[in-house]
């Protein structure tokens, strides 16, 4: 269901891609869709390159370390890494001030996307995108208010608005599919690709809550008074999502990550009910068809949730800053690799603490199966300096060194492993 007919990254034997040369920046000859322009010119030629992807050698280290095979440091990227703590984002969203202008149009994603790939040289290079962007494709439309942020103007809470809901039309989201091949190309495989989505529940809460919220109270209740209402929409959700997902990976994606950013609202109870098993389809069924695409699972929260987050089948489990790297290794066990997690405030420390918490923080997660990042994305206000600094210190690791004297996490106290 791509755009195009690129050979699938989901069933080919090896890595490839063709030449792709385009003007970041290009605005003439657009059609529009919506609310949105979208340029023709990258839409066109984006739809040239072919790309396909397995596990191999040439595997970019961000790849590598989410297969828990040997790399010599951690590589190292940042959630939020492009966005408002940039100087240069922020001239640029004063041109274009609508978000959704700047993440529904093929050369604004690309520029914001490597934007931090040019400034600091991640080894993992995001899709400037949000995880609401499918929610038209499949009979959902939002806005973005000033003051509110998402609003969805008509809340889906019974059977009737669920007949509002269509099969996800993947032509409609053509600019994230675009934007990926471009970013494959500019970047190589000096750096990973990502993309995300969002889990069912949390996508769930603005569908049923009608936007963001602090206490989830509505789509809770749903849970004992419409089960059958929100059983039906988590389903809806778990098919579209999946499809988006091989729809990232066909047009470029080295890996994928899944946020559920709103999980932690949950006891692990409900969590285990109403997150868990949609999560899971999507991991499997992404599995089946992409078996050599990495798959990074955070929740913001997730102290609670190791184990079970553990117990999806995702290949890496986020850690937030508030769960210790040491404790959350010896709880995963070691058949599974860990992303973490540096508290983003470090960033406004000096640079001593933050390299100091770098060292600790690495060491924690052991030499194998780990990639550096922070335990939830970079805040407003971030010194881009210690953004810099965080990815020099990354490059400058080497596990012969950090780990000559250390030993790692996952084998320190094997009786706790789970």
């Amino acid at each position: 269901m791509s755009l195009s007919s690129p050979t699938s990254a989901c069933s080919s034997s090896r890595c490839y891609s063709s030449g792709l040369s385009l003007p970041i920046g290009f605005r003439s000859n657009s059609v529009n869709v919506g609310l949105v322009s979208y340029p023709r010119r990258h839409n066109i030629a984006a739809r040239k390159f072919v790309v396909a992807c397995s596990s191999s050698s040439s595997d970019p280290l961000l790849v590598k370390a989410a297969k828990g095979q040997a790399v010599s440091r951690p590589p190292a990227w940042m959630m939020r890494q492009a966005g408002r703590y940039m100087a240069v984002y922020q001239k640029l969203a004063k041109k274009h001030p609508s978000f959704r202008e700047r993440s529904e149009n093929t050369d604004l994603i690309v520029e914001i996307s490597l934007q931090p790939w040019q400034a600091f040289k991640p080894d993992g290079v995001i899709i400037f995108s949000d995880i609401l962007t499918p929610l038209p494709a499949f009979g959902v439309p939002f806005d973005i208010e000033e003051v509110k942020g998402p609003v969805i103007q008509s809340p889906i809470r019974t059977e009737e608005g669920l007949k509002r809901l269509h099969p996800i039309d993947l032509e409609k989201l053509h600019f994230v599919g675009d934007s990926l091949k471009i970013l494959r190309q500019e970047v190589g495989e000096h750096a990973a690709v990502l993309g995300f989505v969002g889990a069912p529940w949390t996508i769930a809460t603005y569908i049923v809550e009608g936007g963001t919220t602090r206490t989830y109270t509505v789509i809770k209740n749903m849970c004992h008074t419409a089960p059958n209402v929100l059983r039906a929409l988590l389903s809806h959700l778990t098919k579209a999502i999946t499809e988006y997902v091989v729809y990232q990976v066909e047009h470029g994606a080295h890996c994928i990550q899944i946020f559920d950013s709103w999980g932690g609202q949950l006891t692990p109870e409900m969590w285990e009910r109403w997150s868990k098993p949609y999560i899971e389809e999507i991991i499997q069924a992404v599995k089946r068809r992409c078996p050599d695409t990495p798959i990074v699972f955070y929740i913001n929260g997730n102290g609670g949730l190791l184990e079970r987050m553990k117990g999806t089948g995702a290949d890496v489990i986020g850690l937030d800053w508030t769960v210790d790297m040491a404790d959350g290794r010896r709880r995963l066990g070691s058949g599974v690799s860990v992303q973490g997690n540096v508290d983003p405030a470090y960033l406004f420390s000096p640079f001593p603490a933050l390299t100091e918490e770098i060292h600790r923080v690495v060491k924690c997660a052991g030499p194998k199966g780990h990639i550096l990042n922070l335990g939830h994305g970079v805040l407003v206000g971030t010194p881009e300096e210690a953004v810099a600094h965080f990815f020099e210190t990354a490059r400058s690791l080497d596990y012969q060194t950090v780990f000559q004297d250390h030993v790692p996490a996952e084998k320190a106290e094997p009786e706790l492993v789970a």
